[in-house]
């Protein structure tokens, strides 16, 4: 596949995910404490640099994010800057929900996670899936081994390098669209048939 067909795929891809859904991130969570449990923690409060190991969940608001490690900066205006990275057999993840009518969230995991508080931006590494969540049932999924995920705008970007970079030859992403729940249209009722009067 040539370069060419190979973005033109990727882009049809990132519309496609875009369109199942034009709801935003839950606009509540960014005005709300982060909270961070773990087994141990690595502080050093002149670089700003906090590395927490060992189940580590971190929440803020219905933002959820768990990894084995995690290690989180802050910068001088006061926003964080979190890594996730993945351990054996257990992957990063986030999961967050989303504004709009009805329970839908955003959830995702890769090897490698990285989110900036300042953006709200999601980046994913390596063996990456997002999926769009409508109550219990799944509405898209994408799997690629990078995706960039913006939950202000619900932007997603996939490319089929860890690197987050596309190159011919770098494997294939792949997505899935549930159909719509359509109500089905309720069959006509049959006309009722006439008997002919007794006696004629």
């Amino acid at each position: 596949m040539n370069a060419f067909k190979m973005s033109k795929l990727m882009l049809a891809a990132t519309l496609l995910l875009a369109a199942a859904g034009a709801t935003y991130a839950e606009k509540a969570d960014s005005s709300k404490p982060t909270q961070i449990t773990f087994d141990q923690l690595d502080a050093d409060d002149v670089k700003q640099i906090k590395t927490f190991t060992g189940n580590v969940v971190l929440t803020r608001g219905t933002l959820l994010m768990k990894s084995p490690k995690a290690v989180v900066t802050e910068d001088p205006e006061g926003y964080q800057y979190v890594v996730l990275t993945s351990g054996p057999g257990v992957q990063a993840i986030f999961r967050q929900k989303l504004d709009g009518a009805g329970d839908q969230w955003v959830e995702g995991k890769a090897d490698r996670i990285e989110y900036d508080g300042k953006t709200e931006l999601v980046k994913l590494f390596a063996k990456a899936e997002i999926k769009k969540l409508e109550g219990p049932k799944v509405a898209s999924q994408v799997d690629g081994e990078f995706i960039s995920y913006d939950s202000r705008k619900e932007f997603f970007a996939v490319k089929n390098t860890p690197s987050g970079d596309s190159k011919v030859g770098g494997g294939q992403s792949t997505m899935v669209i549930q159909p719509a729940n359509k109500q089905p249209v309720p069959a006509a009722a049959p006309a009722p048939t006439t008997q002919p009067a007794a006696g004629k």
